[in-house]
Parts: C-alpha cells; structure tokens; sequence
C-alpha cells in the first residue's frame, strides 16, 4: 500500500521530532559552509522518520539548498542503483552502462554525478527508508558516507533507517561498517501520552477527556496511527470538531471508521514488520479474544511468549522480546494480570482485519489444547474453547463443564451459560448431553433467559440416561414450570417419569415429594397431590419414604391437626432415617420449616445450612427457593429486619415470601415510604393463585394498618384467611390473619365480630402451643376484651413470652405495650409506666422502630415521659449489628459475613454503617476495642 504519511506532513512536529529536526538542521548549515556529513534517523514503524526528514529537506529548499530526495522500496531490490538514480536523477552515461556490468564502473559514474552536482551548490541527499534499498545502492550509500566528510564538498547525507524489534533478527544497521565518528544518530521516541493527548486535543478541543485518553491508547504512540485515526474520526458522524457534547464513545471495531485510514495504518505498520511479526501481532490478537473477562490470569498464569512460539512457530525468547518492545513503544500495554495486551480494542481489531474466521477458530483451538498440555487453568483453556468452534475431542466438554462450574462457584452465573451452551456445541453421547442440557436449563431458567431454559429441559428429558438423572431433570422441568404458574403441568410431568421408574422406591420418592412441593403454587392440585399422598401413607405406608413423611407432617401442622411438640419429635425420628441424597433435600428443607414454625431456631438454622451445603448451582431444584424462604422466615422470627434484603429480587409473577417479610421489615423499622412504594408496586389481580400470594396479602395488611387504612388492611387479612383457608392452611403458626383482623374490627367499631376471630385464633394457637403464637393470640384477645379480663389475658401473654427463647422478642414487646395500655385504661398510670418504658427499651434494642414510636405515644398519652433508651454503644446494636460486628473485628471481609449469613454484601455494609455510628469510631480496625469496652 502507499506509504500513508505524505498527506500529514503539514501539521505541525510533535515535540518528540524537535531534536531530530534540530539535528539535520545543525547538518544543513555545515553543508552549506562547505562542510558534509552525515545525520541518520532511526525510528520505529509510525514513529514519523518521513515527516521529519521532509521537514527538513522543505526548510533546506528554502535557504537554498539543492535537496534531492530517494525514498526506497522493497520492489526496488532487482533493479540495480534503483535508490541512487532516483536520488541523482538522469546521469549522462549511465545509459550506455550494462546494469548487469561491473558494479564498481556505474559506482564510479554515479560519484562523479554526484560530484558535479556538489559543485554547483550546496546538497541535501535525503535517502527515506535506506534499508529497503537495493543491493548496490545501499553499498553506494555507505560509501558515500564513509568519505562525505572527507570531500571537500558540500554535501550532507540524510538517511532514515527503519529500527524495531522483530520476530526474524534485522540485518546490520546502515551505520554497521561506518565509525561513529563519522554520523550523527538520533532515534525518534514513540509520542508520550501528553504529547498524543496534545494532537487530540489540537483538533478536537472540546473532547472530553476519557475520549482524548482512549484516542491516545488506539494511537498507540505512534504519530501515524494517531493521525489516520483522527482523519477516520473526523470524516466519521459524531465526532466532528463542532458536534455538541458529550462525544460517542471510541468504537472497539475498525467497521465503525468510515474513510479506513486507520485499519491501512495498522496493516502497514504490519507488514512493515515482517510475516514472522506479523504473525506473531495476529496471533496476540486473537488469543486476546479468549482473554476477555478471564478470571486468574489471562494465560493461564503464564507470561504469553511461550504459547505465542507455539502457535506461530517463532522462537519464544524472540517473542518475549518482541512483547516487551512493543510494550515500551505503545501498541501493548500490561492487563490487570500484568499481561502485555493491545492498547485499546479498536488496535486489536484492526491487526484482525483480514485474519479470517477459521483461522482464528483454529488459533483458538490450538492455544487451547496447548494450554491444557501445560497444565493451565480450566477456566484459562475454556475461554479459548468459547472460540474454537467444534473439536471433536472428549476433552472438551469435560474443560468446558468443569469450567462452569468453577463459574457458578465463584457466582459468575452468565458464564457458566456460555461454557454449557458452548458444550452442548461438541459431539456428546446421549447421558451426557442429558446431564449438560439439564444443568443449562437450570441456569437459564434461573436467569434472564428463561425462554430457552424450558425447551432445554423438556430435551434432557427426552434423552435416554440414569434413572438419578432423569429424576433430575424431571424436578429442574417441574420446578420451572411451577415457577411460571404451571404447576398442574409440572406435577404431571413428575408423575409421568414416576410411573417409568421401576425397581426405584426412593427416586420414586423423591418425585412424590417434589410432587407436593411445587403443587404449592396450585391450590386445586395441592388438594388433589396431599389427598393421594395421604391416602398411599395409610394405605402402603412402606412406599412413603422420610422426605413425603415429613411433608404430611407439616401439612397437618398447617391445617391445625398437630402440636409443636408432636410435629418435632416426628421430624427428628425423620432425620435420624437413611436418606437417599436425592430425596434429603427435601427432607432437610421441610424440617426446617416445622422447626422455624416450632421456634426451634437455631435447629432450624442448621437444617438451612445443611440444605443449602447440599444444593447445586446448576441444578434447578424447588427445595433452594424453599431453603431462602425459610432462612427469611428466621430472620423475620428473631426479628432480625435489617438481615432482610433492602431490595428483594423482581419477581415477573406476583410477589414473592421475600417480597412479603421485606415488606413487615420495612413497616416494623419505620421505613414507612418504602413500605408503601413495596406494596403498591404489584397488581395483585394479576398474581397467581400460590401461597406466596396470601403471606403478601397479610403482609400488605400490616403495612396499610400500620399507615392508618384499616379497612383496606381489614380486606387484605380476610382475603388471606379466605384463600388459606381454601388450602386447608388454618393454623396462625403460617398466617396469624385472624388476629390481625380482629385488632381491624376492633377498630371499626365491630366487637362482636373481633371477639369472635380472636377467640377462635386462641383455640387455633393452644393446637400449635408455642409461646410466640399462643402469647400473640392471648394479647389480641385481651385488647378486643377490655376490662379486667382483657388485662388478665395482657399479662399471661406476658408471662409467657418472658419465659419463652429470646427470639420471641418482637412479641414480647408489644405484649408489653399491651398490657401497657390496659393498665393505663385501668387507672394504673405507674405499673403502665413501667411495662411502656420496658417496651420501648426492648423494642430499642431490636430496631423495631414502630414499637417503640407506638410504646413512646403511649408513654405520653399516660401522662409520662419516656426514659432515655442507649442510642449509642454497644447496648444500642441490634442483635444482628452485633453478630455482624463480632465478625468482622474478627478479621472476616464483608464477602464472608454475607456468605455465612446468607446476605447481600450491601446489607452487611449497612448494618456497619450504622454500628460504626452507634459506637462512635470511623474504622473496622477500631470495632474490637469498641465492643470490648462496652
């Protein structure tokens, strides 16, 4: 291609070509005073050897100096004094020499020229890319150099000489025979980021200034990549001098500049180089593609050079050189793993430019079998794999699915999809094939791409494989389906594959119990799953196992036809049984649930640990979402607000159990705008018919009580106790509707009709026999009574709660402010002083905010003003501020706390937020001695 510099040389030198300038100017006066020399230019490819040396052949031309100019070309090399004839022009003679003749004849006949020429004038001989010369005028050349000086003529050698770091080692520089006496060399430095900068700037004054880095990073440091890509920016819409702010962003792809001056800039700078550069350059460039978004370095954990000499067959310690060079000029640049890499993507494109598909697919194939050879990372030879297309080999899909999950364990979801989907790309036997299309399902359901997730199951499916494998596919595709409001098919589908199984009581287990889970979301079709499971429990109780056992269980906890107790020491006979690894989820899931019901907490926390240690990440299973319901249910029990999310996940069918405790959270800590925009934010009209639904339901009327709308809180409870009991869901352990509709009618002005629901929620509550819900029941009872009776059932709701685990106390507090007020109703001004200031201080303690407001208003309404509860110290954390600050002033990270605790990272900065501020220090460094000293 033709040298692209010539249409530049106007604009003005950058400050890196000054003392060049100043060199051969320094040279041209020698010249013209009668005495010659030699000045030599050396530079990288773009650093501008041919601006500077016509720059200084114009200002010679202009104090009179006869220039004449020879730029040289590698066509050049079979025509003899093709370089010296061009310079010299016409020499009379040298018509009737044989160009096959004597060498040393036309030498001579040229000198004398040249001679001639020096006596009319003073010259400039400015020689452009002496070593493309060929052979004898190269050998003319240095002659010439080597006696200029010595003449007494006027005559000053200007020469630029290409001088890079190559693949293939150069040849003798020009100067190689010559003393160094007899030249001045000067080296032209690659453009410093100011000066690049400068150049941007110069035609782009209004650019911002991200803009101007990553145009000095696509320039590279070299003046002629810099200026064909300003010329392509300024011929491109969007990035006129005049366009108003803010710029489009540098593009990353070649396509995107318009006039292409930039992508034949970087082609030349290539082929410049050398096919040995130029394959190595290429070769970087593709392997950068894999490189993209790798985890644990880029290489694998080793410097590139190496695997570069593989791919390309170029010697290694060549290649490190090569990269170290081109890191020092500015075409590369060190990664975030101190990796060389090209300095902006837009560079990297156009050094592909022209490498086609299959060549870098195969590049990509190689560097990833060599890779795996050398013992690299997985996840460094999955990358290249993502490339490669198809290899044919068994290693493949293994790297690839290892990969994925070494992806999901580090939470890089999306990912793990493109190394599965990327699997399913390879020839796989049928079992196989089965295992990848079920866990990409999984993932995909359980991500953004939910529309391809279900096909992908319904394939693994059909797919021949193990029994294990089959039932897991089966619960991924029901659990999917369930999800998207299709239970009834999701629970035919399960029966389905059960009435294949034979000889497998405990995968057939297995898919009852999954069965009856999911029939959770369908309230005609739980009815339908729990009476044949029922029916096969009396009728062949040898082919329910543990896990179906244990559902029973806490469906007759649900409908009120057991107690705590009893439903305890049931679960716990359970858990001591064998259990077969597909069926203890849900084993472990459910007990957890009764446990959490039975405040049995800490017993609970362990069964979610140890259910959530044995879930896969890429397996889609209903027993996960059940685990974090169950852990939010903990959280909400202990009163624990702030461990909630402070934005629970978008749900795109209906509101979710996260969605429901979130939303008691926010009321119960006085996030009352919160609350509101959390329960408007669903159109329950349009949610499905589940469970979820109706624990949203009596969350939404907590919220809309707790604001003042007390008949559209009065709804919502109905509602609730209308579709729970549908369900046969009647016990106040799930939802304690009764008693919160009851506190409703109260307030309306209908006693009969709250006695009635709060008399029956007592009943209910003494099925249970908790304290947590039979001290609830009682309190409500009382305040509906009123009177001595009311204030009687006041305080055994307190007595039982104070005799009841710490966890109860959220309930404890406002049966404190119960009995509070009915000794105030009573006449009793100073033993409802003291109930009301505890209530407050408990209520402190616990951030329970709207307690202790209410136990605040009812300390004033009686005439008496509240006593001042610790707002800072250690005394006023919340229990969660406390066991969050314990951990991390013993050296655990913010990652770590909210993985042990089954946390948002944000929530944990939250809590040491405000801990921080309660203890009065600044620094995580300061919360040991802190707590220590309270």
């Amino acid at each position: 291609m033709p040298d692209p510099q010539p249409e530049q040389l106007r604009r003005a030198q950058p400050a890196e070509h000054r003392e060049a300038a100043a060199l051969l100017a320094a040279g041209t006066a020698r010249a013209r005073s009668g005495t010659g020399g030699l000045v030599l230019v050396r530079g990288a490819t773009g650093t501008g050897r041919t601006s500077v040396l016509e720059a200084a052949a114009e200002a010679a031309a202009a104090q009179g100096v006869r220039v004449l100019r020879a730029r040289c070309s590698q066509g050049w090399a079979a025509a003899p004094f093709a370089a010296v004839l061009q310079l010299l022009g016409p020499v009379p003679g040298s018509e009737r020499t044989d160009p096959a003749g004597d060498e040393r004849e036309q030498a001579a006949l040229l000198r004398h020229a040249l001679r001639s020429y020096a006596g009319e004038s003073p010259l400039l001989l400015a020689v452009d890319d002496v070593h493309l010369a060929d052979g004898p005028s190269y050998r003319w050349l240095v002659e010439a150099a080597r006696h200029v000086d010595r003449l007494p003529l006027p005559i000053l050698l200007a020469v630029t000489e290409r001088s890079q770091y190559d693949i293939d080692p150069p040849a003798p520089g020009f100067t190689h025979t010559l003393s160094p006496a007899l030249v001045d060399t000067h080296t032209l430095s690659p453009l410093t980021p100011d000066a690049a900068a400068g150049l941007v700037r110069a035609e782009h004054p209004n650019a911002p200034t991200a803009w101007v880095e990553s145009c000095v990073r696509a320039g590279a440091g070299s003046p002629l990549l810099l200026r064909a890509l300003l010329d392509d920016l300024s011929a491109s819409a969007g990035y006129a001098t005049d366009v108003p702010l803010p710029y489009p962003d540098l593009p990353e792809a070649s396509a995107a500049l318009y006039q292409g001056s930039y992508v034949a800039a970087v082609q030349w700078w290539l082929d410049s180089a050398g096919n040995g550069t130029a394959e190595v350059a290429r070769a970087l460039a593709v392997l950068e593609e894999g490189w993209e978004r790798a985890e644990g370095g880029a290489a694998g954990g080793e410097a590139p050079a190496g695997l570069l000499g593989e791919l390309t067959g170029a010697d290694p310690a060549r290649v490190a050189g090569w990269l170290t060079a081109m890191t020092g000029l500015g075409p590369l640049r060190p990664g975030p793993d101190g990796l060389p890499r090209y300095a902006h993507p837009l560079l990297r494109d156009a050094v592909l430019t022209g490498v086609p598909a299959a060549r870098r697919r195969a590049v990509h194939r190689t560097a990833a079998e060599a890779m795996l050879h050398r013992g690299a990372p997985t996840a460094a030879v999955a990358r290249h794999l993502l490339w490669s297309g198809p290899v044919g080999a068994g290693w493949a899909p293994a790297v690839l699915r290892d990969a994925a999950s070494l992806a999901l364990r580090d939470g890089r979801s999306d990912d793990a999809v493109a190394f599965l989907r990327r699997a399913l790309e390879e020839p796989l036997p049928d079992d196989h094939r089965q295992r990848v299309l079920t866990e990409l399902g999984s993932l995909e359901c359980a991500g953004r791409d939910s529309s391809a997730g279900i096909p992908r199951l319904t394939e693994a499916l059909g797919l021949h494989g193990t029994p294990q494998d089959r039932v897991r596919a089966a619960v991924a595709l029901g659990t999917a389906l369930a999800g998207r409001g299709r239970a009834r098919a999701a629970v035919e589908v399960l029966r389905t594959v059960d009435g294949q199984l034979t000889g497998h009581p405990d995968l057939g287990g297995a898919l009852q119990t999954a069965s009856a889970l999911l029939s959770d979301q369908d309230q005609t079709v739980r009815s339908d799953v729990y009476r044949c499971l029922s029916e096969t429990a009396e009728r062949s109780p040898e082919l329910v196992g543990p896990a179906t056992r244990a559902l029973l269980v806490r469906y007759a906890a649900s409908a009120a036809l057991a107690s705590a107790g009893d439903a305890m020491r049931q679960v716990r006979a359970l858990l001591a049984e064998p259990a077969h690894p597909l069926t203890e989820p849900f084993l472990l899931g459910t007990s957890a649930a009764i446990a959490q019901w039975a405040d049995e907490l800490d017993e609970a926390d362990r069964l979610v640990d140890r259910g959530l240690a044995g879930q896969r990440p890429d397996l889609l299973h209903p027993m996960h979402a059940a685990l974090l319901n169950t852990r939010a249910d903990i959280a909400a029990a202990r009163g624990e607000y702030t461990l909630l999310p402070a934005e629970p996940p978008t749900h795109a069918h209906g509101p979710s159990n996260v969605h429901a405790t979130t939303l008691i959270a926010l009321v119960e800590t006085g996030r009352t705008a919160e609350a509101r925009r959390l329960a408007d934010g669903f159109d329950l009209r349009e949610a499905p018919d589940n469970w979820e639904l109706n624990r949203f339901l009596y969350a939404r009327g907590v919220q809309r009580a707790a604001a003042g709308d007390t008949a559209g809180a009065l709804h919502d409870f109905l509602e609730c106790g209308r579709r729970q009991t549908a369900r046969e869901v009647v016990s106040p352990v799930v939802t304690p509707w009764r008693s919160a509709a009851a506190e409703c009618r109260l307030a309306l002005g209908s006693p009969q009709e709250a006695l009635a629901l709060a008399e029956e929620e007592l009943r209910l509550a003494r099925v249970w026999g908790t304290p947590r819900t039979v001290g609830r029941a009682l309190r409500v009872l009382g305040t509906v009574t009123g009177g001595r009776r009311g204030l009687h059932l006041a305080e055994e709701a307190v007595a039982l709660l104070e005799d009841a685990p710490a966890a109860t106390e959220g309930e404890l507090v406002a049966a404190l402010l119960a009995q509070g007020r009915q000794l105030t109703a009573a006449g009793e001004r100073v033993r409802a002083r003291g109930c009301l200031r505890t209530a407050a201080e408990r209520a402190e303690r616990l951030g329970a905010v709207r307690l202790r407001i209410l136990a605040e208003e009812a300390l004033r309404e009686g005439g008496a003003r509240r006593a001042a509860t610790a707002r800072t110290g250690s005394g006023a954390l919340t229990g969660s501020e406390l066991r969050i600050a314990r951990l991390a002033a013993g050296g655990r990270t913010n990652a770590e706390i909210a993985g042990l605790l089954h946390l948002a990272r944000r929530t944990v900065e939250t809590h040491l937020t405000s801990t921080y501020k309660k203890l009065g220090i600044r620094r995580r460094g300061e919360l040991g001695r802190a707590l220590s000293e309270d």
